[in-house]
């Protein structure tokens, strides 16, 4: 099977069987998602969207987030992976938004990628979701899954996985095509058990079917044996 027809293959099932793949984040501004999405970072999206609420209601905006003291937004979110850093992380990038960009979110990952605390990743997801850009956020799960589906091979960081994907994958489709993965990897192809038994993709993915190709063999030898 040649990568072209990987593509071809898993790009229409998810195109028929998920077609509205959407975030799981909880947001209603761009500054919310921009918010919740540096949250997010090694941690779940259902811990995110229940620290949100009680940190939306009291930091509404940017501007009330940059008024703000880390040690403050630090009881708002101390459930999260690494809130101390996170926190500062919060309320620098809020004092930047509203001292540049007057309280703007850019729109680019450029622009994005000058606030404290917001990588490459979380600059696509917001460019992508928040303002329907073409862009592939890579994050732990979609560099993961495209591994060991065979839309890469030997990917060594996520920046070589999002210029492969992006290569292949219609650009109308990057930002769905993002969640397909992170959806897929977060409730299919698990990183230690995947479920490939009920794995849509199966026929296309490249380690079930080596797996496969395996066990075929090992039968053929018993049976000779």
């Amino acid at each position: 099977m040649t990568v072209q027809e990987r593509f071809a293959g898993i790009i229409g099932w998810f195109s028929e069987n998920m077609p509205e793949a959407e975030t799981e984040l909880r947001y209603r501004t761009p500054y919310e998602l921009l918010v919740a999405v540096m949250l997010s970072a090694q941690c779940t999206d259902k811990r995110v969207n229940l620290v949100t609420p009680a940190l939306f209601g009291r930091f509404p905006t940017s501007r009330d987030l940059a008024a703000a003291e880390p040690d403050e937004v630090f009881e708002y979110v101390k459930s999260v992976s690494y809130p101390n850093s996170k926190a500062e992380h919060l309320v620098m990038m809020a004092r930047r938004l509203e001292e540049v960009y007057g309280g703007r979110v850019p729109d680019t990952v450029e622009e994005l990628t000058t606030l404290q605390g917001v990588g490459r990743k979380t600059a696509n997801v917001i460019v992508s979701v928040a303002f329907k850009k073409p862009a592939m956020a890579v994050d732990t799960h979609v560099f993961r899954v495209a591994e060991r589906i065979g839309l890469t091979t030997n990917s060594k960081n996520p920046l070589q996985t999002e210029r492969a994907l992006v290569a292949h994958i219609p650009r109308e489709l990057l930002g769905t095509a993002h969640h397909w993965l992170i959806l897929h990897g977060r409730y299919v192809c698990t990183a230690r058990t995947p479920h490939c038994d009920a794995c849509g993709i199966a026929p296309w993915c490249r380690q079930r079917q080596r797996e496969l190709k395996a066990s075929m063999k090992k039968a053929a030898a018993t049976k000779t044996a």
